[in-house]
């Protein structure tokens, strides 16, 4: 009896064991890699005590930089910071659409989307805060620094969206087109757009969501953006300023998050 109930469960999952094993092998190599890469040896007295004062800085922000509207002020620095990133996500997409259509295999000569290719791919090897140190060290700090990071993030991330995008859009409508003769203006016009342009939308909002968080961290390399004050408050233990730069950060990200997202439901057709 038991036997036979054993053959009809094998015959049911034949494969299950190997899913198991490999399963059970990974999480032996994670628990191995971790205890020969991280070392971990507790909180120290001091660390909970900053735990504690940071976490105070929550509770009571400080209301002067809340009210301050000089270029210190909050509502000056989200400012700074949402221009970085909305700025970034606008260039970038300027580069990033004609960038795209000549990646694609279905609209460029294979010469031409192999070059971009690979481009695009070199664009989006670096991470943004190394783009923000060599723009900082080209053209100095401030927020000039931070767009031309921003924008050079977007182009790589936008343009292997869109391409994705471009190579799945239907092709009987540009066999079409090509058929009655239209240029390839028109084709991109009358054919791709319509097919793509909720796409384009979708993934500008997603790369603006993503460009405001990185702003905020820009001010490490002097790139503006909220980063290089949050930065100067926590070496100078200022944790009620803190408390009140980290919950606007937080409004700003929810307030982008809740329009972007009714953005995209109005595109894809939800209430």
């Amino acid at each position: 009896m038991n036997a036979s109930l054993i053959d009809l469960q094998y015959k049911r999952y034949p494969k299950a064991w190997p899913q198991f094993a490999f399963g059970f092998l990974g999480i032996v190599i994670v628990v191995i890699i971790w205890n020969v890469t991280v070392s971990f040896g507790g909180f120290t007295e001091r660390g909970w005590g900053m735990l504690l004062l940071a976490f105070q800085g929550l509770m009571r922000p400080s209301w002067d930089v809340i009210s301050d509207l000089g270029s210190t002020g909050l509502m000056m620095m989200l400012a700074e910071t949402f221009a970085i990133g909305f700025l970034g996500t606008v260039f970038g997409t300027v580069i990033a659409v004609p960038l795209a259509f000549i990646s694609s295999r279905n609209i460029a000569p294979r010469w031409v989307n192999v070059a971009t290719l690979a481009l695009i791919t070199v664009i989006r090897a670096f991470p943004s805060l190394m783009y923000g140190i060599m723009f900082v060290k080209t053209v100095g700090t401030g927020a000039f620094a931070g767009v031309l990071t921003m924008t050079i993030g977007s182009v790589g991330m936008l343009s292997k969206m869109l391409v994705e995008s471009i190579e799945d859009i239907n092709p009987g409508i540009i066999e079409a087109l090509d058929a009655a003769g239209c240029t390839g203006f028109q084709k991109v016009r009358y054919g791709i757009m319509p097919q793509l342009s909720s796409s384009i939308i979708s993934n500008v909002l997603y790369r603006l969501d993503i460009n405001v968080k990185n702003a905020s961290v820009l001010g490490l390399v002097s790139a503006g953006g909220i980063g290089a004050q949050l930065i100067f408050a926590i070496q100078s233990r200022r944790w009620d300023d803190i408390g009140a730069m980290v919950w606007g950060l937080v409004l700003l990200v929810l307030l982008i998050e809740y329009v972007s997202t009714s953005i995209r439901n109005r595109l894809a057709g939800k209430d």
